[in-house]
């Protein structure tokens, strides 16, 4: 991973006096923020990025199986609450530029066109938006291109319609992926080359390693929000966007009607400072969105900044997940960039399915460490050996938004969360369809593994978009209901989850709101 050059390090606010003053200020610098700063680094306003962390450093530790998965080098999160448990946990959430873009998959699958209307699902009825695909669709072929997106039209059934084809062809198959790709087919299903975020083209740096998945890439080869989108914002000859690292915000304050956000509160390196602004973009993740507007509650908001509705924290969702592994004891996987194939054949409803399952996707190949964090009994050298023949693959559902599943602070002023998982009877219907795949396919041991509270990185729905200012956060624009000049970019959001990952729905919404020109009127 390249140290930023002294271009992009020139706009980086080293010490910042006790009040800055910016026009517009971005808090996050995730898909969400990373992109909505590139949207803007020509408007003419000037952009200032706060990052919670800093750069992530350039080590041999980066791809480190023991450093990164054993050890947690990078996570670098406060411990959440589970208010189900009781205990303490450190989420996969990270504080770097490029938030926790910086250690996931790469995998930017846009949302199904029906995702945006309402859907029957066997626990109950996933909402609409209040937009259409039709409204982020040019901004899903925008982003696509900004992150290097590979991918072949056609092979899904599912793909909504495009204007603009992939930017790149999609990743080839190999080793037992390959093997269940042509398995899959000849069983009458449509496995397609899942989209991934890869420096993959002609002259590019990917190399296809098996270090990408939850790895940070030490050769910038990874379309994350750093390299793809702050980097280059910050290198944009109008040096109108600046980046202020190792801030944490700690509230947003108002003027004395509510209506007007005048700063937000930050400790920069232990040093309390200020950040005003003429307007204000909060892009912190959903649940750390949710958690500053809670603890930016005020007189003129008693239940949290931008809370009337009573909606900041709740219809929390995160996918109903599990980590699926597939094994032919008689052969050896030799794949070694495995996160190829995509699975939507029981995606909405259908002839064998009365109601969605969800979607399949390669994982990055497992290796001891990663299984040692589900089986910690099993003796490491046992678990190396065993990983050298999986073939792992990701299986996720909708998760629906239930006013119960929420994000608070508890007396502490720590993270909660609440959560009862929904559509878990199609999940366990996704997972035994899958079974049957991977056993036709020759792989005739299978071991699963769900994921509980603990599995953040799809986490959205806190701060939801909506026409009635009653029963929402923003409005269909990102535009608090309740204050004047503050805007939520992330994924607290979405109306609904999907049973995709929601990272390239958070970039097109950003794209779509910088490019609006209600940030710059």
């Amino acid at each position: 991973m390249a140290i930023p050059t002294a271009a992009v390090r020139s706009q980086v606010v080293v010490d910042p006096p006790d009040i800055l003053e910016t026009d517009i200020a971005i808090i996050g610098s995730g898909m969400g923020g990373g992109t909505l700063a590139y949207a803007l680094r020509d408007s003419g306003a000037r952009v200032l990025i706060i990052e919670q962390g800093d750069f992530l450093p350039v080590e041999r530790e980066n791809w480190s199986f023991d450093a990164v998965h054993t050890r947690g080098r990078y996570k670098n999160s406060a411990a959440w609450h589970d208010a189900t448990t009781g205990n303490d946990f450190v989420p996969g959430n990270y504080h770097y530029v490029g938030g926790s873009t910086k250690l996931y998959g790469a995998t930017l699958p846009r949302f199904r066109e029906c995702d945006f209307g309402a859907i029957e699902h066997v626990d109950g009825v996933s909402p609409a938006w209040p937009i259409e695909y039709a409204d982020l669709e040019p901004f899903y072929g925008e982003a696509e291109h900004m992150f290097w997106v590979h991918s072949n039209k056609g092979e899904d059934p599912t793909d909504p319609w495009r204007s603009t084809d992939y930017p790149f062809p999609g990743v080839p198959h190999e080793g037992a992926m390959a093997r269940l790709v042509e398995s899959a087919r000849k069983q009458g299903l449509h496995p397609f080359s899942a989209p991934q975020a890869l420096d993959r083209h002609p002259g590019g740096a990917c190399v296809l390693c098996y270090t990408c998945d939850s790895f940070a890439c030490m050769v910038d080869a990874k379309g994350d929000a750093d390299i793809a989108a702050v980097r280059p914002a910050l290198h944009a000859a109008s040096k109108n966007v600046r980046l202020l690292t190792n801030s944490e915000v700690t509230r947003l304050d108002t003027d004395a009607t509510g209506r007007q956000v005048t700063a937000a509160r930050i400790m920069h390196r232990g040093r309390p400072i200020q950040v005003r602004a003429d307007r204000f973009v909060v892009a912190c993740g959903a649940i750390n969105t949710a958690a500053l507007l809670l603890r930016s509650a005020s007189g003129q908001h008693p239940r949290g900044l931008a809370n009337s509705s009573d909606q900041v924290g709740r219809n929390y969702m995160a996918h109903v997940t599990t980590f699926f592994l597939a094994i032919d004891p008689r052969r050896k996987n030799d794949a070694v960039y495995q996160k190829t194939i995509g699975i939507n054949d029981w995606y909405t409803a259908g002839p064998t399915n009365k109601y969605p399952l969800g979607n399949v996707q390669g994982l990055g190949k497992l290796r001891g460490p990663q299984a040692k964090m589900g089986q910690p009994r099993v003796p490491m050298p046992i678990l190396d050996e065993v990983t050298k023949y999986t073939l792992d693959l990701f299986i996720q559902t909708e998760d629906l938004p239930l006013p119960e599943n929420r994000v608070t602070l508890n007396a502490k002023g720590q993270i909660t969360l609440s959560r009862r998982e929904t559509n878990v009877a199609a999940h366990r219907e996704l997972i035994s369809n899958m079974k049957k795949v991977v056993r036709k396919a020759g792989f005739p041991v299978v071991l699963t593994r769900s994921l509980g509270v603990e599995a953040t990185s799809h986490q959205c729905g806190t701060a939801v978009m909506g026409d009635d200012p009653a029963t929402s956060v923003v409005a269909a624009d990102l535009r608090a209901h309740d204050v004047d000049n503050l805007w939520i970019a992330d994924t607290s959001t979405f109306p609904s989850s999907a049973a995709v990952n929601p990272a390239i729905t958070a970039a097109a919404l950003s794209l779509r709101l910088g490019h609006s020109g209600s940030l710059t009127a």
